[in-house]
């Protein structure tokens, strides 16, 4: 019965193609030499004989089978010394194999190349890497996607310590919203910090002191809603996709508190008395939650939906939102930065953020943070970072666009572009201002003598390091 079952209408040719395609091994594995032929009907034992147990069974010809791997092509850089570390493209060869320099060995399988072609470090680590440091690096692809309403409405997918228990501070949640389609009226536990990646949306708000927002935001803006304030968020007519950060760590995007669940959950006879209106006017309320639906289309004149708050309006240093695409890098060698944190955006007391651009090539400088943990996600290219814990594991991490990351306080990293193309990325720290320790600079600042005679670095090194971060 199993047998027939579990083969039953499962052909051949898409089942073993299907296999290949993804990039895993064909030849024989594990005793098993696929295609595994197929049988109309169930045949011989679920279990083999008791003579099959050691010192009892016959003993196998030990030379006939084997686990290596006879022809392989190595990458640039797979034969220097391992200390060395340098990043090895994989991607550059079809099956790549763990070596680097007199360390390592072949892998014959079973394997995805893709996973390991994407962590190159992971797959043939650094020489210098040592211990184990917890995973440090969440795909956001691997999330799974939560549609919204029916209608294509829009989609969201989230990053916890579901998945990545390291990240205890702050959790991450990728959302699109069709055109027009809403995000529906809702409060959170936990703070929020939102960064648009694409598209425009309209964001409206009310606090505890009866004041009211609401502003227009696009491409690279910043909004935050504090814990407990409730909130919408609607997209424009081209859609919008926009990441948010969450204060808390174990925050669930299915979770938040929505007002279509607070109607559905409330008696109708108490809503009657609550709101002051007929029982018969809570008849047509959704029977689900909305979460994600699409709307009806906002007047593009925001005065129309301004709405007079008994308390004011909310603006400026009170204004829940930060228009920090029309702020303008700080440009240095290999790249630019852009910092937001509670210097300027006051509201987002907690919250501060680089958004970091690095040219093929550069590298974000040796830092650590002195106060937070730092929570990354990757827009652009494909980078790489070595996180150090105390007192001596170092596992070498790599990075690309969609994926998140996270370093804990005081752990000293950097991150490297590995790609041809910028990379771009978000570095968020539970902060009151954005802060870091330069190695570089440190070690400039440190009496020369007290250098040389801890690391054996030549005068020379020490006096050409700049005395300035050089981000």
């Amino acid at each position: 019965m199993m047998g027939s079952v579990f083969y039953k209408n499962l052909p051949t040719d898409r089942k073993y193609h299907r296999i290949q395609s993804i990039g895993e091994n064909t030849g024989a594995v594990a005793g098993v030499t696929p295609p595994v032929p197929t049988v109309t009907a169930p045949v011989g034992s679920l279990y083999g004989s008791t003579g099959l147990q050691g010192g009892v069974a016959p003993i196998p010809d030990t030379s006939k089978e084997s686990a290596e791997v006879k022809k392989f092509e190595k990458v640039n850089g797979q034969d220097a010394d391992a200390s060395l570390g340098v990043y090895l493209d994989l991607d550059s060869v079809d099956e790549p194999q763990p070596i680097r320099g007199a360390f390592g060995g072949t892998d014959a399988g079973p394997r995805t190349f893709e996973y390991e072609k994407l962590n190159p470090d992971l797959f043939a680590a650094p020489g210098t890497d040592s211990g184990a440091v917890p995973n440090a690096v969440w795909p956001l692809g691997l999330s799974h996607n939560r549609p919204g309403a029916s209608g294509r409405a829009g989609w969201a997918r989230q990053q916890n310590t579901a998945v990545l228990p390291i990240a205890k501070d702050m959790a991450g949640v990728d959302m699109k919203l069709e055109p027009n389609a809403y995000r529906e009226l809702h409060w959170h536990t936990a703070g929020e910090w939102s960064l648009i990646l694409k598209g425009c949306v309209r964001v409206a708000a009310i606090n505890d002191e009866s004041q009211s927002f609401v502003d227009d935001l696009c491409e690279g803006d910043v909004w935050f809603f504090p814990a407990g304030v409730p909130h919408s968020i609607q997209a424009f007519e081209n859609g919008a996709e926009f990441l948010l950060v969450f204060d808390q760590g174990d925050f669930d995007e299915n979770g938040t508190f929505l007002i279509t669940e607070m109607f559905a959950r409330t008696p109708r006879s108490v809503l009657s008395k609550n709101f002051r209106a007929p029982v018969d006017s809570f008849k047509n309320l959704p029977s689900n939650q909305l979460y994600i639906f699409n709307g009806t289309p906002q007047p593009k004149d925001i005065s129309k939906q301004n709405i007079t708050a008994p308390g004011g309006f909310l603006s400026g240093p009170n204004g829940y939102t930060y228009h920090w695409s029309q702020q303008k890098a700080y440009e240095v060698p290999g790249g630019s930065v852009k910092i937001l944190d509670p210097t300027t955006f006051p509201i987002a007391a907690k919250f501060s953020a680089a958004l970091v651009t690095i040219q093929p090539g550069a590298m974000r400088e040796l830092h650590w943070h002195t106060t937070s943990d730092e929570w990354d996600y990757f827009i652009q290219g494909s980078g790489r970072a070595t996180i150090y814990a105390a007192p001596s594991a170092a596992n070498t991490f790599d990075f690309t666009a969609g994926d998140v990351g996270y370093i804990p306080q005081a752990d000293a990293h950097y991150i490297e572009n590995t790609g041809t193309e910028d990379l771009i990325f978000l570095e968020v720290l539970q902060a009151p201002k954005f802060s870091d320790i330069s190695v570089a600079q440190w070690l400039a600042l440190t009496p020369e003598q007290t250098v040389i005679d801890h690391l054996n670095i030549s005068a020379e090194v020490l006096e050409a390091l700049p005395k300035e971060k050089t981000k």
